[in-house]
């Protein structure tokens, strides 16, 4: 590769040219990192759901009180719709991500736990999500390594309150992984077949493996000369490349095997919809993808603003969520009790659909719901509520944890752990969560 070439960081192919990270051995001082048939399991597979609600809950309602642990608690009227799930739901007070400092971003860094501002002279920093983690096991044998799902409007999430970010997940680059923001999206991803012709898709994957192959053999070429800062940029940029060599392999393996089609009654969605109804169609169609085994793992960006909106709210999700009293407050109320009718029905819903040997998908599922954030700007006291079979916790009860700083992370690696991922430890976790486990 010739030296002019190298200094504009570029590697280029026959048929394509990609851009490298901006090198400072090439004369660059800012940073910018490069764009980026199935073995049938023998037994019943577990799934993980991570549900992100952004902007933050009525803090005085939301949880039971603080002295009320144990199975022996009042729930909270603000969640009735969720009470019929009583004996399988369990809330956990005293998580928090102690890196926090961003009162608008629920979700940013809800299932990483990163600090935004661990890297001196980086304005931005954020580390791999549990779902992506759990990922890279529980997705081997599936079409779809995972799937994330986002409310419309895909990267403008500021007026939902989540934060940066192209869905709930974020790569081992810390990266974002980007969304499908509409059920449309999303039914035709996992359920429509792919009109193009099995040779040209065959020939495009083989097209873009050349690419990746003289990239990566030019860009080894090019590292022997560069300092240890940007070795390490580098060591990034070829991990990004890898995670494109994965997926097309992911591709290739799949090519020419038709997707599996859910029930007839799933169909493809109203374009319309928005807001509440939207959040119904999009839980219906993870359970269709269950069914199907189309992935094991799942993150939805719940929408905030269209939802209130379509709910009868006047006002914008960021007006509400500094509620003191009055219309704020009773919006404030109303986004939480449609929340949990939306959470009870999705709990239903995987309770209804049957695996072969009669157990439900709600069985062997660990799911929950939360936000990064509390109320307001507050980042303390996650809202934090799991359920399902999968990860083997015992349910129906209210949690307190004893240091009001016990990190979320803690139960992240409990629900790893739980669902048979080998882990030492996730983000700044320091063990597990008690009492989620029954003890022997």
């Amino acid at each position: 590769m010739k030296t002019n070439l190298s200094r504009r960081g570029i590697l280029k192919s026959s048929s394509a040219t990609i851009a490298l990270p901006f090198l400072e051995s090439f004369g660059f001082r800012k940073y910018a990192s490069a764009a980026s048939t199935s073995a049938a399991a023998t037994a019943i597979p577990k799934r993980m759901i991570w549900m992100g609600m952004g902007f933050g809950v009525t803090a005085d309602k939301w949880f039971p009180k603080v002295d009320q642990v144990g199975t022996d608690y009042d729930f909270p009227e603000i969640l009735k719709p969720l009470e019929r799930h009583r004996q399988d739901v369990t809330f956990i007070q005293n998580l928090m991500h102690k890196n926090s400092k961003d009162g608008h971003s629920g979700s940013t860094f809800w299932l990483t736990g990163a600090n935004r501002h661990a890297v001196a002279g980086q304005s931005f920093y954020n580390t791999i999500s549990v779902d992506q983690l759990a990922a890279e096991t529980l997705g081997q044998d599936t079409r779809f390594t995972s799937i994330q799902l986002c409310a419309r409007g895909g990267a403008n999430s500021s007026s939902d309150g989540h934060g940066p970010g192209l869905s709930l997940a974020w790569n081992r680059q810390g990266k974002p992984v980007a969304g499908l923001g509409t059920p449309v999206e999303a039914f035709h991803r996992l359920f429509s077949d792919e009109s193009t012709p099995l040779a040209e898709r065959q020939t495009r994957l083989a097209e873009q493996r050349s690419v990746l192959d003289t990239v990566m053999s030019d860009a080894k070429s090019v590292q022997r000369r560069l300092s240890r800062s940007d070795n390490e940029k580098l060591d990034e940029y070829f991990q990004s490349v890898r995670e494109i060599e994965v997926r097309l392999s992911k591709e290739e393996q799949w090519l020419g095997v038709e997707k599996r089609q859910p029930d007839p009654a799933v169909t493809a969605p109203d374009e319309s919809l928005l807001g509440y109804p939207e959040m119904g169609v999009m839980a219906d169609l993870m359970v269709a993808a269950m069914q199907v085994d189309a992935s094991r793992v799942y993150t939805y960006r719940m929408p905030v603003d269209t939802m209130i909106a379509s709910l009868g709210a006047g006002i914008s999700a960021h007006t509400m969520s500094h509620y003191s009293h009055g219309e704020r407050r009773d919006v404030s109320e109303m986004r939480d009790l449609h929340n949990a009718r939306f959470f009870a029905s999705f709990i239903d819903k995987l309770k209804a659909a049957k695996e072969a040997d009669g157990s439900s998908l709600y069985d062997h599922t660990c799911l929950t719901m939360g936000t990064n954030l509390f109320s307001v700007h507050t980042l303390k006291n996650c809202p934090t509520l799991v359920t399902g079979g999968g990860a083997g916790f015992q349910h129906g009860q209210h949690l307190v944890m004893d240091d009001p700083k016990t990190p979320l992370c803690n139960l992240w690696l409990s629900q790893l752990r739980g669902c048979g991922i080998e882990a030492e430890s996730f983000g700044d976790s320091r063990g597990e969560v008690p009492g989620l486990v029954a003890e022997a």
